[in-house]
């Protein structure tokens, strides 16, 4: 049994922010066979190689470039300048900046005042976030507290201003907790973010806790690497380290010269620009060093690499979101991604729809790329298989659902619903053979599942079962509580000459046209129109024939109690001839109320046509001599009025000589 055992820290390798980098660069040169980084895209020769080979090359400078070629901004990011400067030369550019860099760009080019920033003043990163910042004047760069110290007793800083400082995403924590504290007593206002990348953060809490407990340390990635070199910095505080790029350069013999006799754990830990298969390789360099103490090397690696399947269902844990996809920690060496067209079947739906950073969920394998320590995964078909099987339990319990239409298909629409398709055939979607599908789209609607096909994963729905039936049962209450003065705000779906039809939920009611309004009207249309809105009460219903009769004009608004209430017989009034029939005209007295100018009342002489003496729209002075409150009812004279005029005449012409002689004696 050997005395030796080997563990790797579990946060050990590429980052989000790399892989993506990455990923980005080997699609790039597929699509196009060759492209380009500006700068090398990771501080890892062994993987810059590999990159050379599939056709991605490193540039300095973008000016020696041309129109068609693609660039590649790598994920350290660059300036501000160095990105207009590209859009100035109108270069295909591609920017795979990494998301945690890009925030730091975002808040240092909005920051008001000084800008500090933690970090390696040479570092590419670093250099990207002080081109970025409002005022490069104002920005101090330090490398730890010490140097942030001396900042502040030199007084470079003016109180007056505000104050921000963040992190480069791969500055060292703990040099970052003191940076803070110094931060804080010398200025109490600062605006301080925490931009150390999360993965960061983790990758060195995780390789101190495994340093502690290990006889040596082992630590791979490039020398030129700002996080790799801090892990063998934190590393060495507890136990011998050796540093290794891609583990060629380890000495067997130094290896051994640095174990103690006694045995212990060796640990390997892993910079941010490592790919897997060299944590592997130098995994199985110290296992094959080893191996002479009786270490079983195969048994190990399975330990340390956890293994995943293609079909493999597996639980993972979102650690990036971004346009394109959800990256996923699997608990294994494999970098875990969730395509965006694999994460929902609403095609509609962003990554940032469906899930965030910190969920836990299950997906499926669907590719495996050890060499590169890359895994693809599916959460659009471990949504289906669940979600099929939950709207099979739902046909089963008749339950009515509800669900967003995404898409019009050939032959009817697609909703989304538990993370699975549904087909509604347009037969069962409720719109009718003439009308617009598109009319559902985005609209949330209540639907029954009517067929399941668990093998195929194949649901069908409908639509206008679910209304129907939502319909039958408001009917069903409509006739268990309706009573006579009860009140309804209705809306019309049709219009007759007789009255409109109202539909009061699922009911329809009729109000005829007398009841709408007090006013007198030729059509029903010259007051409501389809759609219209109505407050209405019932005045009768029948529920063997399923009618109701419905009223709309309020007593409150009867002009009737208006005209009794300021008119009298006898008063002479202005009225408007509204119409003429045989017999009479009626003529409008206020609005609602008219009343009848017999034919026998609109002149002193015979008349035999009142068409020849009246016409619609005249003005007349007439005489109330009747008003009938029983029936409503108002008689009106035009010829009471001119049988008056002689007599007044009269009485003026016996009152004038009078006067006159009244005068003539004074």
């Amino acid at each position: 049994m050997s005395r030796y055992t080997i563990e790797t820290a579990d946060s050990a390798g590429f980052c989000f922010g790399v892989r993506r980098a990455v990923d980005i660069a080997e699609q790039t040169a597929k699509n196009s066979g060759r492209c380009y980084t500006l700068g090398p895209l990771i501080h890892n020769d062994n993987e810059i190689t590999r990159l050379k080979k599939l056709g991605v090359f490193p540039v300095d400078s973008p000016d020696g470039l041309s129109a068609d070629d693609t660039l590649i901004i790598r994920s350290h990011g660059v300036s501000k300048a160095v990105i207009e400067h590209i859009a100035e030369l109108k270069l295909n550019c591609i920017d795979a900046t990494c998301p945690f860099v890009a925030k730091i760009h975002r808040i240092v080019s909005e920051a008001k005042g000084g800008v500090i920033i933690a970090g390696d003043p040479d570092h590419p990163e670093v250099k990207g976030i002080v081109g970025h910042c409002a005022d490069i004047d104002s920005v101090t760069v330090i490398r730890d507290a010490d140097e942030l110290e001396k900042a502040f007793e030199s007084q470079i800083f003016n109180r007056q201003n505000a104050l921000t400082m963040v992190a480069q995403t791969t500055f060292n924590s703990s040099k970052w907790q003191s940076c803070k504290q110094v931060a804080k007593k010398h200025y109490t206002n600062i605006a301080i973010f925490d931009t150390i990348c999360s993965a960061t953060a983790e990758r060195q809490s995780e390789t101190e806790a495994l340093a502690k407990r290990c006889v040596l340390m082992v630590t791979v990635g490039g020398k030129n690497s700002s996080n790799t070199t801090k892990l063998a910095q934190i590393s060495q505080k507890h136990c011998p380290v050796i540093f290794t790029e891609n583990g060629s350069d380890i000495d067997k013999a130094a290896v051994l010269g640095l174990l103690p006799s006694q045995g212990g754990t060796v640990g390997i830990t892993a910079g941010a620009s490592t790919p897997a298969y060299i944590i592997k390789e130098v995994h199985r360099i110290m296992s094959e060093i080893l191996n002479d103490e009786g270490l079983d090397f195969m048994a190990e690696v399975d330990k340390t690499f956890k293994k995943v399947y293609i079909g493999n269902r597996v639980k993972a844990l979102v650690v990036a979101v971004n346009k394109n996809e959800a990256v996923v920690d699997l608990g294994t060496k494999h970098s875990g991604y969730i395509p965006a067209s694999e994460l929902s079947q609403d095609p509609n739906a962003a990554p940032s729809d469906v899930v965030k950073v910190g969920d836990e969920i299950e997906a499926i394998v669907t590719a495996i790329n050890d060499a590169e320590g890359v895994v693809t995964l599916s959460k659009k078909k471990v949504d289906s298989v669940l979600g099929v099987e939950k709207l099979a339990a739902a046909m089963e319990a008749n339950e009515t659902l509800e669900g967003e239409v995404s898409s019009v298909v050939k032959g009817g629409v697609i909703i989304i619903s538990n993370g699975t398709r549904v087909f509604i055939p347009a037969s069962q979607t409720g719109v009718p053979k003439d009308g617009k599908l598109e009319e559902l789209l985005k609209k949330t609607v209540p639907f029954k599942v009517i067929e399941v096909t668990e093998a195929r994963g194949r649901v069908v729905g409908s639509i206008r079962q679910a209304k129907k039936e939502a319909n039958d049962a408001a009917k069903a209450k409509f006739w268990e509580s309706i009573e006579v003065g009860q009140k309804f705000t209705g809306e019309v779906k049709s219009i007759e000459s007789y009255g409109v039809f109202v539909d009061l939920g699922g009911v329809d009611g009729m109000v005829h046209s007398s009841e709408l309004t007090w006013s007198r009207i030729k059509h029903p249309r010259e007051i409501v129109k389809i759609g219209d809105k109505l407050d209405v009460y019932v005045k009768s219903f029948d529920p063997e024939k399923k009618r109701v009769s419905l009223g709309c004009k309020k007593d409150e608004d009867n002009p009737w109690i208006k005209f009794t209430a300021e008119y009298n017989e006898g008063d002479v009034v202005d009225v408007t001839v509204v119409s003429i029939t045989p017999f009479g005209a009626f003529a409008q007295i206020i609005p609602g109320v008219d009343g009848l100018i017999h034919i026998s009342q609109i002149s002193t002489e015979r008349i035999n046509n009142v068409a020849q003496v009246l016409s619609v729209g005249d003005e007349v002075k007439v005489k109330i001599i009747e008003i009938n409150e029983e029936q409503n009812r108002v008689s009106l004279s035009i010829r009471a009025l001119a049988e008056e005029a002689p007599a007044e005449e009269a009485e003026e012409a016996e009152e004038a000589p009078a006067e006159e002689a009244a005068e003539d004696a004074e």
